[in-house]
């Protein structure tokens, strides 16, 4: 099949990748010229890992190419997937369908036959039926259908999550979407991935409620970590105590210093404008916006007591050791690390940060944080040793050396990455998250 990706970021680079990679021809589509010209020399626009040699391999074999021609691309495609970012409207929270719109004006413009529309962005509900109106609008007498696919990529293991998913949502309101689809991930199919096929807006929907539940997840274990160290509980054993009954399951409860990256954050706030908008409120998902922005700079103030409160840290210097949302990423969007950053750099902190791929990202964002070349290069002098992201770089950190080059053998761990016991013995004065 041929298939126009419109939208070369994180989505539609990693989905037309896999997409070439399963037999498709594929074409991503950008408008940013620059951008296309070094996916052309196989210069990733982003840090994902595996990225690079699959889409190297794809473009060797013929499967995969890039253009800044919309009209072109979608010549002949069999599936015009738009995949462009919606990121959270300035103001007012809601979701900015602006790219998603002007690109099915387009593509209404530019159809040379028949084909499915596909919706891969992040939209909210009812945005299927405007891009349906939008195309039929546009007076095209080619026959087309408009499809809901939402994405569910993890960043860092985005190719494997799309290459053996747990589900695929696809929402459609007629057959011909639906048999184009089936045939579009028809190689998944030896793979048994369950397919469900839905209306357009539950399909819409599915995409924010799993997020929703997920950073549910997330701050319920947030605030339960709170109250292990007020009680003298360790969070870590209660997350497991609670995940091995598998009505609820494991994954998501790991205690820390609140959800960021490009979707948690701006899918949750769709979601309660959303609720609004059809006066429906969602009265959990406020809470836990609320209770996830105030745990980020809560984490800050947790790093300015174990400098000696207000007083004591001023002055003093401490190194940061992660900065993205998360590992394996150099996603830098609503990352807790700028909270945190913020708060020690308005008491008085000096800050020395190492972040195996965030750094470059991060400069611009923290103006006032001095970035190094490794996380030793960070820790000397320091007073306290912070790790706000878990990468497997810090997992393993040479102790005697860190005791060596730190003023003072301080470790605030908000990723729980070290067992306290083990720290005590090495003579650290160890600060977890929800460890009482």
């Amino acid at each position: 099949m041929k298939i126009a990706m419109v939208g070369s970021g994180y989505v539609g680079l990693v989905s037309g990748a896999c997409f070439a990679d399963f037999g498709h021809e594929v074409v991503c589509v950008d408008k940013d010229d620059a951008k296309i010209a070094a996916l052309e020399k196989n210069i990733m626009p982003i840090y994902e890992p595996g990225l690079a040699e699959l889409v190297a391999s794809n473009v060797r074999g013929g499967r995969l190419t890039f253009s800044n021609d919309l009209g072109s691309a979608i010549k002949g495609a069999d599936a015009i997937f738009i995949a462009v970012g919606t990121p959270s409207r300035r103001g007012d929270g809601h979701a900015d369908l602006t790219f998603v719109y002007q690109v099915a004006r387009e593509i209404g413009e530019k159809l040379s036959g028949p084909a499915v529309v596909v919706t891969k962005s992040t939209v909210p509900v009812g945005t299927g039926d405007a891009v349906e109106r939008i195309l039929t609008e546009s007076g095209t007498p080619h026959r087309f259908a408009v499809v809901s696919n939402p994405e569910f990529l993890r960043e860092g293991a985005a190719i494997s999550d799309f290459k053996r998913p747990d589900r695929i949502v696809i929402g459609a309101e007629d057959e011909f979407g639906r048999e184009v689809m089936r045939d579009v991930y028809r190689p998944l199919f030896l793979n048994k991935a369950p397919i469900l096929f839905t209306g357009r807006r539950t399909s819409e929907l599915i995409k924010y409620a799993g997020n929703a539940f997920l950073a549910t997840k997330i701050t319920f274990i947030n605030e339960m970590a709170d109250l292990c160290e007020r009680v003298g509980a360790d969070v870590q054993d209660v997350a497991r105590g609670i995940g091995l009954d598998n009505r609820i399951g494991s994954k998501f409860l790991h205690a820390g210093p609140g959800y960021g990256g490009s979707c948690f954050p701006k899918d949750t706030l769709a979601l309660l404008k959303t609720a609004e908008d059809f006066d429906s409120p969602v009265r959990i998902v406020e809470a836990v916006v609320k209770v996830n922005d105030s745990r980020k700079r809560a984490m800050g103030r947790k790093v300015i007591e174990a400098l000696g409160g207000a007083e004591g840290a001023r002055g003093k210097k401490v190194a940061m050791l992660g900065l993205t949302f998360k590992p394996n990423t150099d996603d830098m969007r609503d990352s807790p690390a700028i909270a945190i950053a913020q708060a020690l750099d308005d008491a008085g902190v000096a800050i020395a940060a190492y972040d195996p791929e965030g750094m470059d990202l991060a400069a611009p964002m923290m103006p006032f944080v001095t970035m190094t070349g490794s996380p030793y290069e960070a820790i000397e002098g320091a007073d306290a040793v912070v790790i706000v992201t878990e990468w497997d770089a810090f997992r393993a950190l040479d102790l005697d050396r860190v005791k060596t080059l730190a003023k003072a053998p301080v470790l605030i761990d908000l990723r729980n990455v070290y067992d306290p016991a083990d720290m005590a013995q090495a003579g650290f004065a160890y600060t977890g998250v929800g460890r009482g």
